[in-house]
């Protein structure tokens, strides 16, 4: 029996729709961007509600068929994942885990009807896609039932962080740190809700699941260097051997904005982009150490608090966040004045996408991205400050930044990499510069900047050899199909 679960803070749930009847039937977590069963307070949510009505929970999770271009790479990461959290949710909670395909407008409604759900608990997420299909299930669903929104994915709620457009991180800062003593807490744990689901565990084919994504988006194959799931997750964070805050911290406020010392960074991205572990988890733990790596723990809250919660922000309340519509009308302005200017180059989408570009440099973050599936950060704004430089404006080089960056980035189609994308190239949470051909007054980032930064020869060297080994293990796997082919 599960021991007392404290109430998750009122502030981290909205009810987004007041159901006519009381919590009688089942309680069901609609689980999308949280996917992991630690350190998550929809899933506390979820339980707690069902104990004290004395009713079962289910998590229910709905696969879309390449969701905002999403490939073998992002889609086989996260059925790997949640393979190993069905798991170990069968193993540990005895909750069951449903997992359904199609539009989740019908089938999350139709779920809840047949299991005569009160109660649906859903995870937060500012994009828009996911906010039109919560607002259409709540229409579908029957007047009786009741809609919970938990963010468990930012430390401080969205909506209690900011009821407004932050400007940038100078203005949203004070926010964020004056209610982090409130809501940077120790999560509680969760045992196995006190009543049981009737019907079995459902059965998931999960090999077929996998070889329908890895044939639908062979395009961008699956990365090997990076595991998926909660363990993998927490391993990258605290493990022995290679753990962020274990062996590497110490180096991340000194090293983390070179290229050429990729294991300065964390490495937490698409664990945290997947929700495969809470920032909440990874904050509490970098604050143990902080007395030790004082400067180096900033540096990461910063990044891992601030800048985090700004991307959502930036998100949940500009609606056209991947738009030039969405940049400060300052911005808009200098840009459009610069649109015609002349450029030395212009390139295809597809010249940008097989790295067919006379800077070297640019290139190789290009065949960074495509083929180990993460671009180092700092590589990642000249990155997209070229592709303005190289394009017919900057409704082009937008449309094609974020097509790239969504199509080949493990943590693609996130508010931190839309944002990302916005701060490149529509000087979003930046401010103005000095006065230059196309970019106007944008920042502006060149080769010779970078020349200064750091070894580029050394980083086009490192990449080559990341490309060639990335086609060796290619080309072995296709040999290897091959030879399993002709035995069969």
């Amino acid at each position: 029996m599960a021991n007392a679960i404290p109430v998750v803070q009122s502030g981290r749930i909205r009810v987004v729709k007041q159901g006519s009847g009381p919590l009688v039937g089942p309680v069901v977590y609609w689980m999308f961007r949280d996917q992991r069963i630690r350190d998550n307070w929809a899933l506390i949510h979820a339980v707690d509600q069902a104990n004290k009505a004395n009713v079962p929970v289910a998590i229910a999770f709905n696969l879309f068929d390449q969701f905002l271009g999403a490939k073998a790479r992002q889609l086989g990461f996260m059925l790997r994942g949640l393979e190993k959290l069905q798991g170990n949710l069968q193993s540990t909670l005895q909750i069951p885990f449903f997992l359904f395909q199609g539009e989740a407008i019908d089938t999350i409604p139709n779920f809840l009807k047949e299991c005569g759900a009160s109660l649906l608990v859903t995870d937060f997420s500012p994009l828009r896609d996911v906010r039109i299909w919560k607002e259409k299930i709540c229409q579908r669903v029957d007047e009786s039932v009741t809609v919970h929104e938990v963010d468990a994915h930012n430390i401080v709620p969205l909506w209690v962080a900011s009821a407004k457009l932050e400007y940038s991180a100078r203005t949203i800062r004070g926010k964020i740190n004056k209610l982090l003593p409130e809501y940077l807490i120790e999560l509680p744990a969760i045992g196995p809700p006190k009543i049981k689901w009737s019907s079995s565990n459902p059965l998931i084919d999960w090999p077929k699941l996998f070889a329908d994504v890895v044939r639908k988006g062979a395009e961008v194959p699956e990365l090997e260097w990076c595991e998926p799931g909660e363990d993998a997750a927490f391993e990258v964070l605290m493990g022995s051997k290679k753990g962020f805050l274990t062996t590497r911290l110490k180096t991340y406020s000194t090293d983390q904005n070179n290229p050429l010392k990729p294991q300065a960074l964390s490495g937490l991205s698409p664990y945290l982009h997947f929700g495969q572990i809470s920032a909440q988890r990874c904050a509490l733990e970098a604050n143990k150490v902080r007395k030790n790596y004082t400067q180096a723990v900033d540096t990461f809250l910063e990044e891992m608090i601030v800048r985090r919660e700004l991307s959502d922000n930036f998100c949940y309340y500009q609606p056209q966040y991947d738009s030039l519509l969405g940049a400060w009308e300052w911005a808009r302005k200098t840009l459009m004045e610069h649109a015609s200017d002349k450029r030395e180059h212009i390139y295809t989408r597809e010249q940008l996408e097989k790295a067919q570009t006379a800077d070297p440099l640019w290139n190789a973050s290009q065949l960074e991205m495509v083929h180990y599936g993460k671009m180092h950060g700092f590589m990642r704004m000249y990155w997209a400050k070229k592709i303005l430089e190289w394009t017919n404006g900057p409704e082009e080089a937008l449309a094609f930044t974020i097509y790239l960056n969504d199509k080949y980035h493990i943590d693609g189609r996130d508010p931190s990499g839309y944002v990302g994308c916005m701060w490149s190239i529509c000087g979003v949470h930046d401010q103005g510069w000095r006065e230059r051909p196309v970019f106007g007054k944008i920042r502006y980032m060149n080769y010779a900047g970078c020349k200064r930064k750091f070894n580029v020869d050394g980083y086009i060297s490192y990449v080559k050899r990341l490309v060639g080994e990335s086609k060796k293990r290619k080309a072995e796997v296709i040999l290897d199909k091959k030879a399993k082919e002709l035995r069969n």
